[in-house]
């Protein structure tokens, strides 16, 4: 059974910094492709980051790139989202998520892309 697990959320000032980890588990992680969503109060979910099984693919949204950064350790099961100059509509619930291949297809931003999904953690920013 597939597991992951996000920790690292919590509550922090406008233009403070966060880093966001998800440990998986039940699946060779190396292989497949991880990323990022989130959902805000009453939006629907939104397509972060993602980064491909090896690294050299990376692709971000328009709203966090310059802030944010994916990255990935194969040995520890983990990826990572490193989050730099928060801004109070970074808050939601973060998500992570892994792909259904190594790298990510031509509609990354999808939620329905993604085979499995975390319960989340939040991320909340204040102004």
């Amino acid at each position: 059974q597939v597991q992951l697990v996000e920790s690292g959320g919590g509550l922090v000032r406008a233009g403070g910094s966060l880093r966001l980890s998800c440990a998986a588990s039940g699946r060779t992680f190396s292989i497949y492709a991880m990323g990022w969503f989130r959902q805000a109060p009453g939006k629907e979910r939104e397509f972060v980051a993602v980064i491909s099984y090896n690294g050299g693919s990376i692709y971000y949204a328009d709203s966090v790139r310059g802030r944010f950064t994916i990255s990935r350790d194969n040995a520890e099961n983990t990826v990572y989202l490193q989050m730099n100059s928060l801004k109070p509509e970074d808050t939601a619930v973060y998500h992570c998520v892994s792909d259904r291949s190594s790298y990510p297809s031509g509609k990354y931003y999808l939620p329905t892309e993604y085979a499995y999904w975390g319960q989340g953690t939040q991320v909340t920013v204040s102004s």
